[in-house]
């Protein structure tokens, strides 16, 4: 849970909105979306993760928006 409550909060600073959940085989899973300047620095903390994380990789891939309004903390996904 920490890697995503810290993710919620950095999101909320930033004006993000989207999603993240942990997938069961260990990977966190996340949909941003925003102001650009605002998801790049939002991807910049995924990069590195909270104090303690360990980040192994990154993978990006752009959608077109969903139209989301907040962030959240999702249950476990596939």
């Amino acid at each position: 849970m920490f890697f995503r409550r810290t993710t919620l909060e950095e999101a909320l600073r930033l004006g993000v909105a989207g999603w993240v959940r942990n997938r069961v085989d260990g990977r966190v899973e996340l949909e941003a979306e925003g102001p650009e300047e605002a998801v790049e620095e939002f991807l910049r903390y995924c990069r590195r993760g909270p104090q303690h994380a360990r980040v192994d990789e990154l993978a990006v891939t752009e959608r077109p928006p969903q139209g989301e309004v907040r962030f959240s903390v999702l249950g476990d996904g596939a």
